[in-house]
């Protein structure tokens, strides 16, 4: 490591170090208002624009909840997401598993602590303590040792990965444009200008359903293969997109041996148990785990006709779950409800006319895919000092 780059603690760079707090779920005026509120789930190495949850003014005046400065570094403290990273674009508030460091500008440039504490995702995780449940806490978290550059690199280097976040960004928000083009017009086709003749009968009319399955995690030669396996956290995290990466992988012997089953590129995956409701298409053929189905169309090759089905009928099967313990979707949730049957010449011609769209998701998906990749490659060398990035003559700090 070059003599430039100094060593302190990550404490002794922050203008601000907040936890925050959970307005009680027993006063319903706390939610609903306008404040963003995060929850540890929604981080996920992003940066944050907007919040699934709102508070009022109540619920922030009687919590532990703060207000955190845009361009705070957010570190998840609890749970699945424990050590996990984010980074604020909006004034927000959250809830106490959430560490929000607030860098000063003066000694440390944001973008640079937010990228420096993702390569570090694996030392917190192994920062964790707890047992049952993987808990870092502020004291832990603030006391890292962080290395900087003078901050004319700092900016230099978060400029390089910005840059790609940027690019990655705009991609995800032409897509969402795109999918919400695709929705006006499945509304429009089959909902606002629906023939008076169609019928209402079951969703499996025009669906089929499929199940999933896990090879036994025991037996090693059934992992670690070149089908990409889908579990629900993977199916969640491309939730209404293209999922063309899996966490994990089965071999051919892994999923002739299990009830695991591959579905063709561009079917849609749902999860039935866990967080039902997330779905996703897929960009390459896939298998996926029981507690997700797969569907394919009835009629040949309309796959984003039932992708966008799925999508105007989700919030019913939803909320037609049945479970006591944890909601789940079963095939008795298809079959109960009711839509419209279009003609299958009307599928097929709205089939072609959508397809543009979803190709274009496609290939935007793949850039978007490229890019991380990218962005990861060059990301601890470029902490590590490895690779320098040339600043322009007589750049000034930030």
């Amino acid at each position: 490591m070059t003599g430039e780059w100094k060593e302190c603690k990550l404490r002794e760079i922050a203008s601000e170090i907040k936890s925050g707090g959970t307005p009680s779920t027993k006063h319903q005026e706390y939610y609903g208002g306008i404040i963003p509120w995060l929850n540890t789930k929604e981080i996920h190495f992003n940066r944050i624009r907007d919040t699934d949850i709102k508070i009022t003014e109540g619920g922030l005046n009687n919590s532990s909840a703060k207000w955190v400065k845009e361009n705070s570094i957010i570190v998840a403290m609890y749970g699945a997401t424990a050590g996990k990273i984010a980074i604020n674009k909006i004034p927000l508030t959250t809830n106490q598993a959430c560490c929000n460091i607030t860098p000063d500008s003066e000694k440390a440039d944001y973008n640079f602590v937010y990228y420096n504490l993702c390569h570090r995702y694996d030392e917190l995780v192994n920062l964790s303590c707890g047992a049952a449940q993987q808990n870092l806490n502020v004291g832990l978290i603030t006391n890292l040792d962080i290395i900087l550059p003078p901050i004319t690199e700092q900016c230099a280097i978060a400029s390089v990965l910005s840059s790609l976040d940027d690019k990655i960004d705009l991609l995800h928000r032409q897509n969402k444009t795109l999918e919400a083009m695709a929705e006006t017009l499945f509304r429009q086709w089959f909902v606002e200008e629906a023939d008076e003749g169609w019928e209402e009968d079951s969703l499996l009319k025009l669906i089929r359903l499929v199940g999933g399955g896990t090879p036994k995690t025991s037996i090693t030669e059934y992992w670690d293969g070149d089908i990409p396996w889908l579990a629900g956290g993977d199916i969640a995290a491309n939730h209404r997109s293209f999922v063309n990466h899996a966490e994990k992988r089965i071999t051919e012997a892994g999923l002739n041996k299990s009830s695991a089953k591959l579905l063709p590129k561009y079917a849609t995956v749902i999860s039935a148990r866990g967080t039902v409701g997330k779905y996703c298409l897929l960009a390459e053929p896939m298998a996926f785990s029981q507690s997700n189905y797969g569907i394919l169309p009835n009629i040949d090759d309309c796959f984003f006709f039932t992708y966008l089905l799925i999508n105007h009928v989700v919030e019913e099967l939803q909320s037609s779950a049945y479970g006591s313990v944890f909601d789940t979707i079963t095939t008795a949730t298809f079959k109960e409800n009711e839509v419209l049957i279009p003609t299958e010449k009307e599928i097929i011609q709205f089939e072609k006319s959508i397809s543009p769209y979803f190709q274009k998701m496609f290939i935007n998906k793949g850039q978007i895919r490229t890019l991380e990749k990218l962005r990861d490659t060059l990301l601890p060398k470029l902490m590590s000092g490895e690779v320098r990035v040339e600043l322009a003559q007589g750049e000034a700090a930030r």
